[in-house]
């Protein structure tokens, strides 16, 4: 009872406390995932399917993150992207009365396996399906954003905020690259405006980690959107200012149904996501 009440304290009992869970995110990365980085055998990495790599440390990584944080708030629940791969059952458990942890343990599998440093660790805190707090941690800088509802986002004590205002053409964002190529060619045959730079990291903790900081002006995800995935970043984009929707009816993502079908936009504010959207949400 008294590790629940510490885990509580410092966060007036509506969420586990900040520093408690990065502690629990710094040393996973330190025993887990980062001595395997750039050190990866040829065993250590498998596809679980076309282009979908796990590696010997998302799975490790996870099993360390599970432990630590059912500990952390006794009868809380872990929904996995390595769990759920291997009993999709696992997805129902947020559809469920018990605390819900969200837990991506590598996102950006294919840059870590690749060696490149764009990767991410991240968790969201979950209860009655909705997403409470979330933390997105940078191993390779030991960098943490976290936040919780109507409390902000924050980084390493500095609350943030996205970037402001500015024309499309001004603005940098992130899509896929079918859904490049289709703006670019609007671009030129229309003459309308459209960003001004198009990119994409493949990995979605670190996208919301710089949407939040205002490095970032927004990005486009779909048509499968996994709680891993968005649960913790769409709730930090949001404490940091911005707006996010799914599909052009505009309706707010959340993690209670497990993997969504459709097109997330998230953007530094509604105005902006009204001018994305028709360039960025019809299907590709």
């Amino acid at each position: 009872m008294n590790q629940l009440v510490d885990a509580f304290s410092r966060s007036g009992c509506r969420h586990p406390d900040f520093a408690a869970v990065t502690a629990i995110l710094r040393e996973t990365a330190a025993i887990e995932v980062m001595p395997r980085f750039r050190c990866l055998a040829a065993g250590d990495v498998r596809e679980k399917g076309p282009g979908d790599l796990v590696t010997v440390a998302d799975v490790a990584s996870e099993r360390r993150l599970t432990a630590a944080l059912m500990a952390l708030v006794p009868g809380s629940v872990v929904v996995g992207e390595e769990g759920v791969d291997a009993d999709p059952g696992v997805l129902d458990l947020l559809a469920g009365s018990a605390p819900v942890w969200v837990v991506d343990p590598v996102d950006g599998t294919g840059n870590f396996a690749a060696g490149r440093e764009c990767f991410a660790m991240i968790v969201a805190y979950v209860e009655g399906g909705e997403t409470v707090a979330g933390w997105i941690h940078d191993p390779v800088h030991d960098v943490t954003v976290y936040g919780a509802v109507g409390e902000g986002a924050w980084r390493d004590g500095v609350r943030l905020s996205v970037a402001p205002a500015k024309r499309l053409s001004e603005t940098t964002g992130s899509a896929p690259s079918r859904v490049r190529k289709r703006v670019a060619d609007r671009g030129a045959a229309e003459g309308i405006d459209v960003p001004g730079h198009l990119l994409q990291y493949r990995c979605a903790g670190r996208e919301y980690m710089d949407m939040a900081q205002g490095s970032l002006d927004f990005a486009r995800y779909g048509r499968r959107l996994k709680p891993w995935d968005h649960a913790a970043g769409v709730l930090l984009h949001r404490e940091a200012g911005g707006f996010s929707a799914v599909d052009e009816a505009g309706r707010p993502y959340s993690p209670r149904a497990g993997i969504v079908e459709g097109s997330l936009l998230v953007a530094a504010d509604a105005a902006m996501w009204e001018a994305l959207a028709g360039l960025l949400i019809p299907s590709a």
